[in-house]
């Protein structure tokens, strides 16, 4: 059985999603695939407390039957709204990107289980930046990202601001296995076929971490990339990163993520968080 693959296009009506849906689209036209629009919605039912006591049997079965009735009328209002949003994303893609297929999933409960449910046909996840429960913060990167992220086997890319076509792309190159993983990707896809490269490694001096830069380098350019290599010494890979990003007008950063432990993280930070923070511009994760 052949199964029909699609960038995943996760959507929750807050600020971002016309960027999420531009994002995917261009994504899926590049690699003539479909777009899978998801919309999860998870909804609470209200807080059947005993109502026995003070309160007749009677009194309580009669609160019980209202509590039931608004928990139908609020399914009904989020029904409506998923589907209300999904047709306009629909309708979105379909006049901005000819010719790209658009496919719609619904779903009830987590984002987690509702993306992996489609595993088997997931080539790349698209995420907000800001989620609706984010949309007035600029730092902070929503809840779901980094769950989604280790979670997943195939890139994820990160989007805030409005569609730009990328022209151009960087990927953060540490020699570590993420890394070099994020560069196989590269090869053998024709995502960021036709764009300006760089690669970029901040600090790692030593000999092991230049002979894995020249064959990332070597890899691409096998592969009829156009790519640069940049070895920076500034010792704070995120400022260093963003700085290089900003001087030469880079489009879209590809970054190894999260190659670090949940603990270790807790401890130590992560490079992957702070760099779609500091950024407003597209950030693909390669786990």
């Amino acid at each position: 059985m052949i199964t029909e693959e699609h960038v995943l296009a996760c959507i929750d009506g807050s600020a971002v999603t016309g960027s999420v849906c531009d994002y995917a689209a261009w994504y899926a036209k590049k690699l003539n695939l479909a777009v899978g629009l998801l919309h999860v919605s998870d909804v609470a039912a209200s807080v059947r407390r005993d109502l026995s006591g003070a309160i007749g049997i009677n009194s309580r079965q009669s609160l019980l039957d209202e509590l039931s009735k608004l928990d139908e009328q609020r399914a009904k209002v989020v029904n409506s709204y998923s589907n209300a949003l999904v047709q306009d994303a629909k309708s979105h893609i379909q006049s901005n990107f000819a010719g790209v297929t658009v496919c719609i999933y619904q779903r009830r409960g987590k984002l987690l289980p509702a993306i992996e449910h489609f595993q088997a046909k997931n080539r790349a996840i698209v995420m907000g930046r800001r989620g609706e429960d984010h949309k007035n913060s600029r730092i902070n990167i929503g809840s779901q990202i980094e769950t989604v992220a280790r979670a997943s086997n195939v890139p994820v890319l990160i989007c805030s601001e409005k569609f730009k076509e990328p022209q151009s792309y960087m990927v953060a190159f540490d020699g570590s296995k993420t890394a070099i993983k994020a560069i196989r990707m590269l090869a053998e896809s024709n995502l960021l076929q036709g764009l300006q490269g760089h690669i970029v490694m901040i600090g790692h001096d030593n000999e092991a971490s230049k002979k894995s830069l020249i064959e990332a380098i070597t890899r691409l350019r096998t592969a009829s990339f156009s790519v640069e290599s940049h070895h920076l010494p500034q010792l704070d890979a995120v400022n260093g990163l963003l700085s290089f990003q900003l001087e030469n007008n880079i489009d879209i950063i590809v970054v190894g993520a999260y190659g670090r432990s949940k603990l270790q993280h807790l401890f130590l930070g992560s490079t992957t968080t702070e760099i779609i923070a500091s950024t407003l511009s597209p950030v693909i994760l390669v786990r």
